[in-house]
């Protein structure tokens, strides 16, 4: 891969695989590090990232990943940030049904949600979850099916209460 195609392939990727991985992990300032870093250990492997069928799977493979790593090391320190010291850029303000998605994923097990942003953000056939998941194509399945079920009770539960019925 050419300095030229890496960076039409970072310009055309970069925005999708933050979004996925945030919807991954949850956390948008952690996705978009994860993935620039994942882009600079791609830029040295470029000659064998363009052998890849699908490099997209590698960057975002590599960024989830990184972000379990930093996750695990820094669990115990993390701190919300000190907003005093940051300055507050305006923002147009997160879209209602994506921050309630986002808010139902980070409910559900890692397992399931990986699955549901593969599948259903990511456009992954099952086959390519089991691959960049390494787990079975029938395991992928059950996970796909219990995670919408949850998503489903989880948004339902979010619209309002609903008649009749017991939530346990």
């Amino acid at each position: 891969m050419t300095e030229e195609e890496f960076d039409a392939f970072y310009d055309a990727s970069f925005a999708r695989v933050t979004s996925q991985l945030h919807a991954m992990i949850g956390d948008r300032d952690e996705a978009q590090e994860c993935v620039q870093e994942a882009f600079i250990r791609a830029w040295s492997r470029r000659k064998q990232l363009a052998d890849l069928t699908h490099p997209e799977a590698w960057i975002r493979t590599t960024a989830y990943r990184l972000a379990v790593s930093r996750w695990r090391r820094m669990r115990l320190a993390r701190r919300p940030p000190d907003r005093a010291l940051h300055e507050v850029a305006p923002s147009a303000g997160p879209d209602e049904n994506r921050v309630a998605l986002i808010a139902a994923l980070r409910q559900l097990p890692d397992s399931q949600r990986r699955a549901l942003v593969l599948h259903h953000l990511c456009d992954l056939p099952v086959q390519q979850v089991a691959e960049e998941t390494g787990v079975p194509v029938g395991t992928v399945k059950a996970r796909l099916h219990r995670g919408r079920a949850a998503l489903t009770a989880l948004l339902d539960a979010d619209a309002g209460p609903t008649q009749g019925a017991a939530h346990v």
